[in-house]
């Protein structure tokens, strides 16, 4: 499937070009240090570019995953794909000590900078630098679809998770309903690109929205999910099913 990458002045081929390129690379690879580098690239202006593209709604969306989450003070919580830790810091408020996780150096750079009371980690979510059974909680948000191998990932999350701990995944998805289908596709078309040209790595943001179009369906994630090891599973749509809160027990 060719990006949806939209430009209407003279620097469509080129913009064209280099989101094609950055897809091709992507989907044919997924190595960490590609996500790693695209992310890098984006760090800078992220929780901006975030806020503008979701019209303020993913703050809302992190409280409904950190309810979701029902981390209590002293539990010790995982953060998966943290990014600059705006996931972290609404966890951090329910007095869990975090652990906050992303391959991106420079996001973990920006998170460490703004976020110092949060203990942020360069790793791998394939092959996380902990020991089994470390965590009362686990979650990830808005960064699975951009894992190599998510469901290597659940099952490592699950590896890591003590018996009885919750998993909560945050994820962007399609709507279900046709109205709204058209609505997303119209916004993330046309609307996002033009969004994205604020950003330091534009092209990166047309592969963001073409994987979140090829994401599957929950039904699909519950399957992995349960593949993985997790019990009592569910899910429920946010904003129309424009997001979609997952959630387990291990």
């Amino acid at each position: 499937m060719t990006p949806p990458c939209v430009a209407s002045d003279e620097t469509a081929a080129e913009t064209r070009h280099d989101c094609e390129k950055l897809f091709s690379v992507m989907q044919s690879e997924k190595h960490p240090a590609t996500v790693a580098k695209m992310f890098d690239s984006v760090a800078p202006r992220y929780e901006i570019i975030t806020d503008l593209i979701s019209l303020g709604q993913d703050r809302r969306w992190r409280r409904a995953a950190t309810a979701a989450l029902q981390a209590t003070p002293g539990d010790v919580v995982l953060d998966v794909a943290a990014g600059t830790g705006a996931s972290s810091a609404v966890l951090a408020r329910t007095g869990a000590k975090i652990c906050a996780v992303d391959i991106s150096p420079g996001m973990v750079a920006i998170g460490r900078h703004d976020h110092p009371d949060i203990n942020f980690v360069v790793g791998d979510a394939q092959s996380l630098p902990f020991a089994d059974e470390t965590f009362d909680a686990v979650t990830v948000s808005f960064g699975l679809r951009n894992m190599p191998d998510p469901q290597r990932v659940l099952t490592e999350l699950a590896r890591v998770t003590k018996p009885g701990g919750r998993l909560v995944i945050c994820e962007l998805s399609t709507p279900p309903w046709p109205v709204l289908q058209f609505a997303h596709h119209i916004w993330m078309g046309h609307v996002m690109p033009v969004i994205a040209r604020l950003s330091t790595n534009p092209a990166s943001y047309h592969y963001l929205t073409e994987s979140i179009v090829d994401w599957p369906g929950p039904l699909v994630i519950a399957r992995w999910m349960a593949d993985a090891g997790w019990r009592r599973i569910s899910f429920r749509r946010l904003t129309g099913g424009i997001v979609t809160l997952h959630w387990g027990n291990r």
